[in-house]
């Protein structure tokens, strides 16, 4: 999900770009249109021509995308990683970590652990 897919649309690039750097920052959408400069419902179109998604729903699948990240290799805990890639709610996070990947932020790192874990 970091990589961007490829489209023409310069300005939702840029804000594709931006979100990378600030995926953890509150109203992450609101800023992306601020930064856009365009009127929200025009942002909201031309994002999800450009990219395939509504703006909330990329911006959670990046923060996912890197919670499972942060889970495989850090040490944190899960209300740990909630914070650190934006949630300030983490059983909201434990929810949608679930919904989006069909188990647990505990069970993940558990089954890469077991599968990454030095045989003896």
């Amino acid at each position: 999900m970091t990589r961007i897919r490829k489209h023409d649309d310069q300005v939702i690039t840029a804000c594709q770009q931006w979100l990378v750097e600030h995926y953890d920052e509150r109203n992450p959408v609101t800023r992306m249109v601020q930064f856009s400069g365009l009127s929200e419902r025009t942002f909201k179109r031309r994002f999800r021509a450009a990219t395939g998604y509504a703006p909330l729903d990329y911006v959670q699948t990046l923060r996912i995308e890197e919670a499972k990240q942060i889970l495989e290799k850090d040490g944190l805990s899960t209300e740990q990683a909630a914070h650190q890639v934006g949630y300030e709610d983490p059983a909201f996070f434990r929810h949608l970590f679930k919904r989006m990947t069909g188990v647990t932020p505990a069970r993940y790192r558990e089954r890469y652990r077991r599968i990454g874990a030095p045989h003896p």
